[in-house]
Parts: C-alpha cells; sequence; structure tokens
C-alpha cells in the first residue's frame, strides 16, 4: 500500500502536468497530506472515501485510487520536498517514546493577533494549558517585516503589559503555568536584528531568524555566524529557510555554523510548521555532533496549530537529539537564567 508521503510526491509530480487551478490544487493536497491523521489503506474500507482527506476532493481521489490500484514507479523525491515527517510517521515516533510528549514543559515560538497570528495571547495560552505545559514564549514578528505585521518598540511594551495581565490571572487561578516575553526579531543579511538592544533586554527569551534574500544559492555562512554572534541572540528561527515545494532554502557550511552556535551557547531551532519542518533531521544529526543546544517551536498562527510538536519532537527522536540538549525541557527558572546569561 502506497504511504502519506508517496502519495504527497505522486501528488505533487502530477502538478507538473495540469496549469492553474488544477495544479495548485495537485500542490496544495501534496502539501496537506504531511498532517493527514490516518494513513490511505484506513480510508478504503467500505463506507469510507478519500475525500474525507483535507485538500482532497472527487477529482483527486479519482488519481490517489487510481495509483492505489496501481503503483506507479516510485523515485526518491527532489530536495524541495526531501526529509519532510509526515503526521501519521510523528504519531508512531511518540508513541513508542512517550517520555518525549510527557516531560515536554513548553513551546518557544508562536504568534498573536499582534502580528500576522489568529489567536490572542490569551488563547494561546489556554490551550497550551490544555496540553500540560509550563511555558510558552510569545514571538510575534518585530517591525522589519511589515508584511507580516511587524511590531516596534513601543508595542512590544505594549505587549509585554497584557502578558503581564495574562499571567496575573494565571496566577489568581492557582496555575503555574506562565507566558514569557520574547520576539521574532527579522535578522537582514548581515545578521542584525530590527529591535533596540534596550527593549530586548527586557525580552526573557530573543528569537530571531531570517525572512530576506532566502533564494541566494551563493553560500551564506557569514549571515549566520554573524547573527550568532549578536549578544541579545538567544535562538537562531528556522535556520535553512525551507518551505516543501516551496522554497529550497540557503546553504551554509553547517558545521561551522553548529560549531559556533555551541561555542556561544545559542539554540538553533526545529520549526515545528508543517511546511517547514526546519532543522530537518539532516542537520539535525550535524547538530547534535556539535553539542549545540536545540530549541523547539510550533511557529503557530491558531491556537489548534500547536499540535504541530509532534513533528518537532518527532524529528528530534529521529536525529538522536538527547533531551538534556533541547531547552523545552527545561524548567522555567532554568530557561531563564540561561536565556539572561547568553545575553
Amino acid at each position: 500500500m502506497l504511504t502519506n508521503s508517496e502519495v504527497a510526491e505522486l501528488l505533487a509530480k502530477e502538478a507538473e502536468n495540469f496549469k492553474p487551478p488544477l495544479s495548485r490544487a495537485f500542490r496544495r493536497a501534496s502539501r496537506a497530506a504531511i498532517l493527514w491523521p490516518e494513513e490511505i489503506p484506513s480510508l478504503l474500507e467500505p463506507g469510507r472515501a478519500l475525500s474525507e482527506l483535507p485538500a482532497v476532493g472527487p477529482f483527486l481521489e479519482k488519481f490517489i485510487r487510481r495509483w492505489v490500484d496501481a503503483p506507479p514507479k516510485l523515485e526518491k523525491p527532489p530536495p524541495i520536498r526531501r526529509d519532510f515527517i509526515f503526521r501519521t510517521e510523528a504519531q508512531r515516533l511518540l508513541a513508542a517514546n512517550p517520555a518525549w510528549m510527557a516531560s515536554l514543559r513548553g513551546d518557544l515560538q508562536m504568534h498573536t493577533e499582534w502580528s500576522d497570528g489568529a489567536g490572542t495571547i490569551a488563547a494561546m495560552a489556554n490551550e497550551a494549558v490544555k496540553r500540560k505545559y509550563e511555558f510558552i514564549a510569545i514571538t510575534d514578528h518585530a517591525k522589519g517585516l511589515r508584511i507580516a505585521g511587524g511590531i516596534n518598540e513601543q508595542e512590544l511594551a505594549a505587549q509585554s503589559a497584557e502578558i503581564e495581565e495574562v499571567n496575573a490571572e494565571l496566577k489568581s487561578a492557582k496555575q503555574s503555568f506562565r507566558v514569557l516575553r520574547s520576539v521574532e526579531l527579522n535578522l537582514n543579511v548581515d545578521g542584525e536584528g530590527d529591535i533596540a538592544p534596550k527593549t530586548l533586554a527586557k525580552m526573557d527569551v530573543v528569537l530571531g531568524a531570517f525572512h530576506s534574500a532566502l533564494r541566494r544559492t551563493d553560500d551564506q555562512t557569514p549571515r549566520y555566524l554573524a547573527a550568532l554572534k549578536q549578544p541579545y541572540l538567544n535562538i537562531l528561527g528556522h535556520p535553512r529557510t525551507r518551505i516543501y515545494n516551496y522554497r529550497l532554502g540557503l546553504d551554509a557550511d553547517w558545521e561551522r555554523v553548529f560549531a559556533m552556535a555551541a561555542e556561544r551557547d545559542k539554540a538553533v531551532e526545529i520549526d515545528c510548521y508543517p511546511d517547514r519542518q526546519d532543522l530537518n533531521v539532516g542537520l539535525l544529526k550535524l547538530a547534535r555532533k556539535a553539542g549545540v543546544r536545540i530549541s523547539i517551536g510550533t511557529d503557530a498562527h491558531h491556537p489548534w496549530q500547536l499540535e504541530a510538536m509532534e513533528l518537532g519532537l518527532a524529528a528530534a527522536i529521529k536525529a538522536r537529539i538527547p533531551r538534556e540538549r533541547i531547552i523545552n525541557f527545561m524548567t522555567r527558572s532554568e530557561l531563564l537564567q540561561w536565556a539572561k546569561k547568553r545575553r
């Protein structure tokens, strides 16, 4: 039987045979397959339809059933679609390693209505409380990324005040959970952030990521090293900047990058967003050898997207990252001490 990942690859390749809007439908279904909750065989039982799956309608169902009945020859996916973990695989890995989810203490990247998210700070916090977390970090985009509603220093101060209010409400409800003040800096090609250091000094933890010149094909090592030298940066977010079937991501001497991060005790991120999964398993294995710290963030833009944590944990398991090297498994006090000491 074909797996969801194999069907996703067939859908992506079939898109090349059509023009819009049909080509977009195939690509959309290929991307949606990452989060399909069941493997294809379970939907072939009597009384069920493949159209139960997100992004699959009657037209695409015909193609999928044809492939299931007569599986075509499958080739290795191209790099732009390679090394992605599908939800069903992640769930199998976590079922075999239950201590990972049980001992996880928090999520260190997410967005709210303050920038391009769809949930309030309170809504994100309430969802995290349901997941029995101890903390989350609110990392709305900074002012340099205007397309994502990036916020400036004054708005960050106002957001911090709202976070204090949410934490006060949690404390009055006798919840030990807390929301951490953070931000997703927009790092430029020189590795510099876009928020004043005096504002960053008030943050609990600081994440930064590249959002420009992301299709460069030459060696980008210098910009990574420059970013890691910034004294205010704790976490380098979605380092490679890849997106499933859309952007390959940047190239660098990753051994040098991870060595610098380890030397300066910075963390590099596993961004769990389904079509990012960045760092991917291959690079995580290099990061493990370098002994660098790992941060995991769902990059959630809505409360329900916190479930993408499964993908990040699965990547860490596959790469054999020790839990003690992942800052999400620190206690809140340990995390805050580490972040403050490294800035």
